[in-house]
């Protein structure tokens, strides 16, 4: 099988290459694709290097699957191009997320949607993935009336000029500034641009992506998205509303039962997810599960994941091996 990674040279795509050869994903040619002033340079995947081409030089290639990660614009304008030659595109962006016509899909909750008339998949938002890798079990077992959620993100799911402008700050150096604001000791209430009704994109994104995964629009999500200087993952504290009474110890047993999630919680000896131990790691960490002590049928959780991975490129490949598994491409 031929395998075009685009965006092969961002943060999010060489994360990509590391996964594909972690989990020995079969292919038979690789295709390491970027903007043209990445053409010609050398990208590593396993033991081998390739050389990177550009978008159209990929498409003449005729890959069987892409995988994108190069933002919304270029996914807005090449993914079709590439379907329309006859390759399967997994898109990382937000490009494709909220259309009708297309799947959204973490593979622990909806990849039994997929089918052989899919050409362009969507895969969710990074911080839409971990908290619905831990929430969907108890969408299935007790139905969710709300959410509330905040978000801890890591700068790195604003790409390497936040990363440089962390560091920078850390030398006390001045350098180009991904953010309005200092990152360095400070939180920025704000992920993405705000929107008309105050809340940034990024909120807004885990109302609906929240409502089309678990494919239940009557489930109400309210979201608040700050930016913290961290790198390793992102972290969330959710407090979600049940339909149905629970008891904590089949709630404790139920996610530490669900694909993709471990459970780290154990107050006794400060057990509990953080983003230095999620740094690397493929699966989703929750803890300081509790009961809301204000209000029945509530839950308190803190989630954790690396978002470079399961919260971006874990996910894309994820949905590739389960079409391969699937005999879908």
């Amino acid at each position: 099988m031929k395998l075009a990674v685009i965006g092969a040279t961002g943060m999010v795509g060489e994360v990509m290459l590391q996964i594909l050869s972690e989990r020995n994903f079969p292919y038979s040619e690789l295709i390491p694709v970027a903007s043209e002033r990445s053409v010609g340079k050398k990208v590593v995947c396993g033991s081998n290097s390739y050389t990177v081409v550009g978008l159209e030089t990929a498409i003449s290639m005729k890959p069987d699957l892409a995988l994108f990660s190069a933002g919304g614009s270029t996914s807005l304008e090449w993914a079709p191009k590439f379907a329309e030659a006859g390759t399967l595109v997994i898109d990382n962006s937000s490009a494709w997320r909220m259309d009708p016509a297309k799947k959204l899909i973490i593979p622990e909750i909806n990849a039994n949607q997929l089918t052989s008339s899919d050409k362009i998949i969507a895969n969710p938002n990074c911080s839409s993935i971990q908290m619905l890798v831990a929430l969907a079990p108890l969408q299935e077992n007790y139905g969710i009336e709300r959410i509330v959620v905040s978000t801890y993100q890591s700068i790195t799911g604003t790409g390497v000029k936040a990363v440089q402008q962390l560091e920078n700050e850390y030398k006390g150096e001045k350098g180009e500034m991904a953010y309005p604001y200092p990152i360095h000791r400070n939180a920025l209430p704000q992920c993405d641009v705000f929107m008309d009704n105050g809340y940034t994109k990024e909120e807004m994104k885990l109302v609906n992506e929240t409502r089309k995964i678990l494919n239940d629009n009557s489930i109400g999500v309210s979201a608040t998205a700050i930016r913290i200087p961290v790198v390793g993952g992102h972290s969330e504290s959710i407090n979600v509303q049940l339909k149905k009474d629970f008891d904590l110890a089949e709630i404790r047993k139920l996610l530490s039962e669900s694909p993709g999630v471990i459970v780290q919680d154990n107050p006794e000896t400060n057990t509990y997810p953080m983003p230095i131990y999620a740094e690397g790691k493929n699966e989703v960490f929750v803890g300081r599960i509790r009961k809301d002590e204000s209000q029945d049928k509530t839950l308190n959780l803190w989630v954790v994941a690396d978002n470079l991975r399961k919260g971006a490129a874990t996910n894309t490949i994820q949905i590739a091996e389960y079409l391969l598994q699937e005999n879908l491409i």
